[in-house]
């Protein structure tokens, strides 16, 4: 057992701080499913980003980014910061739309947007999907990372970490519903910082490192500091580089990054107070999630590569470690163990936290489908608020029992992430489009959707080994895409009532809803080519930031002002054009 007494005295405050929110929060949310499933919706900007922030970061999270750098060097990490151009579209596009569609979940908005039996088939069909087997791989994941900090960390089996963690995880979601989730991020949030920067530089000032000065000139790392891939091999910008940011960000769909919004970011936004919050939530998520937070686990995941340059050394310091979970996302749990007493209490339960922030969300999140658009949309339609809510209890005790057992079965967090991607690979056009252009139907996601899993299962299942993944997403999202525009023109539109009623509610303006419009839509200017120049502006600065700051910790001084400079230009200029 690695963690003292003292360590365990400060995970357990954590449980109990937990267990309290859950209880403060049950009476408001048991109320009806607008309190459990939108804390009221009456949640503040501020409150709402951090929370996102804090769902983003799992237990994974730090596990992803060390199995990248490991592999990849920093440069690595472009395979999700990638993201942040569909996240600052969500900002500046589509978080007004949302707010405006006044549904209690993004699968509602099938039955606003189209018309008809199938539309009614795309939310029940969807709601199960994602409530239940994309929830599930979701939280598969984040178990996955929770085994192996157990296993190695806490000194403990798997099952008894998901066993202990998903316990009280589901006290308090099954007891606060949203607004519980909410509260106990922000905390997370504070934990979950304070443990990775603190524990950052008590791991870089370490004799074996020696500071950051040493870490980044020694000879197990010096090759995987770039921030940029090398743009003479092929092999390495185009996968790292080129694909995310041409391809990846629009064409795939990923909790957290879908594009146009949706998932638990479109949950948080019905929660906020009014469009403005919701915009002001979707900001402040992006900045932190890119810009503030990436940095301790890329410098432990450096360090990792002097203390366990390899999987093998892995093993050695590690022998109880089964041989399925041994990957290089390991390294990250690996490196908490040499952390003090006191400390290493302080990031396990700042990494616990984020298991349970995340495990919190997506099973509320997952309940709020299966409740709204599947068991009241076509099972018991004259249910009461209080049928719904003890239902979405119910839903949320099943799913989190799914998505610990998958932890169970998984084996490392890429295999997981790369999984999601391929899935969703070629649907995400059609999240960004359909706000803009009428001619889009339920027949087109349907087919997407169908075409997106089995175009995933044919490369997943019977010729995995002849693409590479960045292959497989690429030609999974061209296969996927051609498809549905095909479907798009050979089935029947949505009927007119249907399309002037979304105009009239969500008012997405131009040329796409031309023929739609009446006297009663608002006639000021189409406000998206401002919103997709704020989006450059936001992702300039954002990406500024980010990157500059790893200049200042490389010691390169002049680049890292200047480019930290672009960010401020950038974020003055967004400033001075957003509305």
């Amino acid at each position: 057992m690695i963690l003292s007494p003292l360590d365990w005295c400060i995970v357990a405050a954590y449980f109990i701080f937990s267990l309290l929110v859950g209880v403060w929060a049950s009476k408001r949310a048991g109320q009806d499913t607008k309190s459990f499933f939108l804390a009221g919706r009456n949640m503040p900007w501020w409150l709402l980003g951090i929370s996102m922030v804090a769902t983003t970061f799992s237990t994974d999270t730090p596990n992803l980014v060390t199995e990248l750098v490991r592999k990849d060097g920093v440069a690595g990490n472009w395979t999700w910061w990638a993201f942040l151009l569909t996240g600052m579209l969500t900002v500046f596009v589509y978080a007004k739309l949302w707010r405006r569609s006044g549904v209690l979940t993004d699968i509602e908005f099938y039955e606003l947007r189209y018309s008809g039996k199938a539309a009614a088939f795309l939310r029940g069909f969807r709601a199960l999907y994602l409530g239940l087997v994309f929830n599930v791989l979701v939280m598969g994941a984040v178990s996955l990372a929770a085994v192996k900090f157990g296993e190695i960390v806490l000194g403990l089996p798997g099952w008894t970490t998901l066993l202990v963690a998903c316990s009280i995880t589901l006290a308090y979601s099954t007891l606060g519903g949203l607004k519980a989730v909410i509260v106990t991020d922000f905390v997370q949030f504070i934990l979950a910082m304070v443990g990775s920067v603190w524990g950052m530089l008590y791991i870089v000032r370490l004799p074996e490192i020696g500071g950051v000065s040493k870490l980044i000139t020694h000879s197990n790392v010096v090759d995987k500091i770039a921030l940029i891939p090398d743009l003479s091999d092929p092999n390495l910008w185009v996968p790292i580089l080129l694909i995310p940011l041409s391809v990846q960000w629009w064409a795939s769909y990923y909790p957290g990054s879908e594009p146009g919004g949706g998932g638990y970011i479109a949950q948080r936004m019905f929660s906020a107070k009014d469009e403005t919050n919701a915009v002001g939530a979707t900001f402040l998520f992006n900045v932190a999630h890119y810009a503030l937070r990436p940095w301790p686990w890329i410098l432990i995941a450096l360090s990792s590569l002097i203390i366990f340059p390899e999987l093998t050394d892995l093993k050695t310091a590690f022998p109880d470690l089964s041989d399925d979970k041994l990957g290089h996302d390991a390294a990250y749990s690996a490196m908490l163990t040499l952390l003090p007493s006191g400390l290493l209490g302080l990031v396990a339960a700042s990494l616990i936290a984020a298991f349970m922030s995340t495990m919190s969300t997506q099973l509320n999140l997952g309940a709020s489908y299966l409740v709204n658009d599947f068991y009241h949309r076509f099972v018991n339609p004259d249910a009461s608020e209080k049928q719904l809510v003890f239902a979405g209890r119910l839903f949320t005790v099943v799913s989190v029992f799914l998505g610990a057992g998958l932890g169970l079965l998984l084996t490392n967090a890429k295999q997981a992430f790369t999984l999601l991607l391929m899935i969703g690979a070629g649907t995400g056009l059609i999240y960004i489009l359909r706000w803009f252009w009428w001619r889009i139907n339920a027949y087109t996601e349907i087919v997407a959707m169908i075409s997106s899993l089995v175009i995933a299962g044919y490369f997943n299942f019977f010729i995995n080994d002849k693409l590479e993944d960045w292959e497989k997403i690429t030609i999974g999202a061209a296969l996927t895409t051609f498809i549905w525009v095909v479907a798009t023109y050979c089935t029947p539109p949505d009927d007119e009532k249907t399309l002037r009623n979304f105009v009239k509610k969500v008012n997405p303006g131009g040329p796409g809803w031309k023929k739609y419009a009446d006297n009663n839509t608002s006639s000021e200017p189409w406000p998206v080519p401002n919103g997709i120049l704020c989006m450059v502006l936001g992702c300039i600065a954002t990406y500024s930031f980010l990157l500059g700051v790893g200049q200042l910790i490389y010691g390169q001084i002049e680049s890292g002002i200047l480019i930290c400079g672009l960010g401020a230009i950038s974020s003055f200029g967004l400033f001075k054009l957003w509305k």
